[in-house]
């Protein structure tokens, strides 16, 4: 069962799995994000919804991840402290996770996250305090709008 350690986000180690959505500075220009908002069937619409979650205390046991094979999926946190995200890299045989390979990034509550389409990672995981986003990606109905699998084996994050 891999142990892996909570490291502070960057955009540089976030990278290969998406974008940071930086808090707005006043008088600053506002960054334009539709580049990144990626939706590949034209069938999908866009779906925002807003969620809330209790607080989770490390360590925690990551047992199932998802993925938006055609729709990247934003978080824009309201009211969040910290919170957790867990990416998984695809293993290059079958494209399934690699729980060897997970990431696991502490997101301070003023910055949102963008999952680029088909990142496998972990579902939203308040820290230090209750948590609400507004949650944007695509969808149309079909069994192509996500995707859920228990990993072949558990990964724990620690502080």
């Amino acid at each position: 069962m891999p142990r892996i350690t909570l490291q502070l986000i960057s955009a540089e180690a976030f990278a290969p799995f998406g974008q940071l959505l930086p808090a707005a500075a006043i008088g600053a220009p506002r960054p334009t994000l539709i580049d990144e908002l990626v939706n590949s069937r034209p069938s999908a619409r866009a779906r925002l919804n807003r969620s809330a979650f209790a607080p989770t205390s490390l360590p925690l046991t990551a047992l199932r991840v998802e993925r938006h094979l055609h729709s990247a999926q934003a978080f824009i946190p309201c009211g969040a402290l910290r919170y957790l995200v867990l990416v998984v890299p695809p293993r290059a045989s079958d494209g399934m996770p690699d729980a060897a390979r997970a990431l696991a990034f502490a997101v301070p509550g003023t910055m949102g996250i963008n999952y680029a389409p088909g990142v496998w990672h972990h579902p939203m995981t308040a820290l230090d305090g209750p948590a609400e986003f507004v949650t944007l990606t695509f969808v149309d109905g079909t069994d192509g709008d996500e995707e859920f699998v228990t990993l072949d084996e558990a990964v724990v994050i620690d502080e």
